[in-house]
């Protein structure tokens, strides 16, 4: 069993379980609760409630059991491989399609499909994300990198770490933008209330710094060309309604603006470019908009003549 340990560092008076959500990040707010209700976690070497007010020098100790061990299981899922070769393969990722699994969602997702597919994966980040580099938002389509040994894994992590991955996006946002260009430089963190959700806060946050061009004007909206310099969870769609252009048809930051009567935002990660971690060639992809953000488009369009 896994022991963790630290003090409050200040005073939140957040409950206990929202407040391990946040320092624990890959673990759920649920499952905190589960631990909690068994009594493995202390607080101050007592035993409290999930509703417990966390405060300033509380001296906090979890105690993980050993994880279960798991089988993802291949599944014959369609998938569009873009390229594929001994190193790497690109995936044109549908929306609607998690990339990996997680407690409670074992099956159906990119993962699974990777597994009967392609036949070798690799497996730094074990074995719920083989093969996973980056990641794209379940109603986020489009292209993904996937490393098929350990060693092209290593060094395209690197590579994003650098920022020297191009990962370019289409997006259909609210209103019109005024300048063609501009760039949004804001730190993302975890939302205070809203664990699911991210936000531009000075407070626990990281460097987020996205690029954007417009396309074109609509009545209404622009279509923008998207170039993240970081990778930032939601980090399009937090930046976007930040400026206040959230992401059409986005559930989460749009505000409940839905005049499409979507359910998934328009954004589509169409362009990609590295440099290829065997040979060094590098290497650029791009890939057609979803029909469905191609038909709004065309309704646009018409609207305007």
């Amino acid at each position: 069993m896994d022991i963790v340990e630290f003090y409050v560092d200040e005073d939140d008076n957040e409950r206990l379980d929202a407040y391990l959500a946040k320092e624990l990040d890959e673990i759920s707010r649920s499952y905190i609760q589960k631990l909690i209700k068994e009594d493995l976690v202390y607080v101050n070497d007592k035993h409290v409630k999930s509703s417990y007010l966390v405060k300033e020098g509380d001296y906090i100790k979890v105690n993980l059991p050993e994880p279960k061990i798991l089988e993802i299981i291949p599944e014959d899922i369609p998938i569009d491989i873009v390229y594929e070769d001994e190193d790497v393969a690109i995936i044109n990722k549908p929306q609607d399609m998690v990339v990996h699994p997680a407690p409670g969602n074992y099956t159906g997702t990119l993962v699974n499909a990777l597994l009967f597919h392609i036949d070798n994966l690799s497996s730094i980040n074990g074995i719920i994300r083989p093969g996973i580099v980056h990641r794209l938002d379940k109603d986020t389509s489009g292209l993904l990198i996937i490393a098929k040994n350990d060693k092209a894994h290593r060094i395209l992590s690197e590579s994003l770490k650098e920022r020297n991955v191009k990962r370019v996006y289409i997006s259909l946002v609210h209103g019109i933008l005024s300048d063609n260009e501009g760039t949004v430089n804001a730190p993302i963190g975890r939302h205070g209330t809203d664990r699911k959700k991210m936000t531009v806060t000075q407070k626990n946050s990281k460097e987020a710094i996205t690029h954007y061009k417009v396309l074109e004007r609509y009545d209404n909206y622009s279509l923008v060309e998207v170039n993240l310099e970081t990778g930032r969870t939601h980090q399009i769609r937090v930046h976007m309604a930040y400026i206040n252009h959230p992401v059409v048809g986005d559930p989460v930051y749009s505000k409940g603006k839905n005049e499409f009567g979507l359910d998934k935002q328009m954004l589509h990660a169409y362009k990609l470019g590295f440099s290829h971690p065997s040979t060094g060639e590098h290497m650029e992809f791009q890939i057609d908009l979803p029909e469905y953000f191609k038909n709004i488009l065309y309704t646009l369009e018409n609207k305007r003549k």
